[in-house]
Protein backbone atom coordinates (compact mmCIF):
# COMPACT_ATOMS: atom_id res chain seq x y z
CA UNK A 1 0.00 0.00 0.00
CA UNK A 2 -0.58 2.29 -1.63
CA UNK A 3 -1.10 0.54 -4.93
CA UNK A 4 -2.57 2.86 -7.58
CA UNK A 5 -2.46 0.11 -10.22
CA UNK A 6 -4.45 -2.17 -7.92
CA UNK A 7 -6.99 0.58 -7.23
CA UNK A 8 -7.36 1.25 -10.95
CA UNK A 9 -7.86 -2.45 -11.68
CA UNK A 10 -10.50 -2.78 -8.96
CA UNK A 11 -12.35 0.16 -10.50
CA UNK A 12 -12.33 -1.49 -13.92
CA UNK A 13 -13.67 -4.73 -12.42
CA UNK A 14 -16.36 -2.99 -10.34
CA UNK A 15 -19.20 -3.55 -12.90
CA UNK A 16 -18.52 -7.31 -12.76
CA UNK A 17 -18.50 -7.69 -8.97
CA UNK A 18 -21.78 -9.62 -8.90
CA UNK A 19 -20.31 -12.28 -11.18
CA UNK A 20 -17.20 -13.19 -9.21
CA UNK A 21 -15.58 -12.89 -5.79
CA UNK A 22 -12.47 -10.73 -5.65
CA UNK A 23 -9.96 -12.00 -3.13
CA UNK A 24 -7.14 -9.57 -2.50
CA UNK A 25 -3.78 -10.91 -1.36
CA UNK A 26 -1.23 -8.64 0.26
CA UNK A 27 2.02 -10.12 -1.03
CA UNK A 28 4.06 -8.12 1.47
CA UNK A 29 2.79 -10.19 4.40
CA UNK A 30 5.20 -12.90 5.59
CA UNK A 31 2.66 -15.67 5.02
CA UNK A 32 2.44 -14.66 1.34
CA UNK A 33 6.17 -14.70 0.64
CA UNK A 34 5.78 -17.25 -2.18
CA UNK A 35 3.48 -14.83 -4.01
CA UNK A 36 5.90 -11.99 -3.32
CA UNK A 37 8.82 -13.95 -4.77
CA UNK A 38 6.79 -14.77 -7.87
CA UNK A 39 5.05 -11.44 -8.53
CA UNK A 40 6.94 -8.62 -6.77
CA UNK A 41 7.55 -6.80 -10.07
CA UNK A 42 4.24 -7.64 -11.74
CA UNK A 43 1.41 -6.31 -9.59
CA UNK A 44 -1.48 -6.42 -9.89
CA UNK A 45 -1.81 -10.06 -10.88
CA UNK A 46 -5.11 -11.81 -11.48
CA UNK A 47 -5.99 -15.46 -11.19
CA UNK A 48 -9.44 -16.76 -11.99
CA UNK A 49 -10.44 -20.08 -10.41
CA UNK A 50 -6.83 -20.66 -9.40
CA UNK A 51 -5.38 -20.13 -12.88
CA UNK A 52 -3.26 -17.19 -13.96
CA UNK A 53 -5.27 -14.76 -16.06
CA UNK A 54 -3.42 -11.45 -16.47
CA UNK A 55 -1.00 -9.00 -14.88
CA UNK A 56 -0.27 -5.25 -14.71
CA UNK A 57 -3.62 -4.11 -16.13
CA UNK A 58 -7.08 -5.57 -16.63
CA UNK A 59 -7.59 -6.99 -20.11
CA UNK A 60 -11.37 -6.68 -20.22
CA UNK A 61 -11.83 -8.86 -23.30
CA UNK A 62 -9.75 -11.67 -21.82
CA UNK A 63 -11.51 -11.33 -18.47
CA UNK A 64 -14.99 -11.36 -20.01
CA UNK A 65 -14.19 -14.35 -22.21
CA UNK A 66 -12.81 -16.43 -19.34
CA UNK A 67 -15.61 -15.42 -16.97
CA UNK A 68 -18.25 -16.29 -19.58
CA UNK A 69 -16.66 -19.73 -20.13
CA UNK A 70 -16.72 -20.42 -16.41
CA UNK A 71 -20.34 -19.32 -16.14
CA UNK A 72 -21.35 -21.56 -19.03
CA UNK A 73 -19.55 -24.53 -17.46
CA UNK A 74 -21.41 -24.07 -14.19
CA UNK A 75 -24.86 -23.98 -15.80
Amino acid sequence: KPCPLCDEAKGVLEPYKRRFILQEVDITLPENSAWYDKYKYDIPVFHLNGKFLMKHRVDIQKFEDRLRKLELQSE
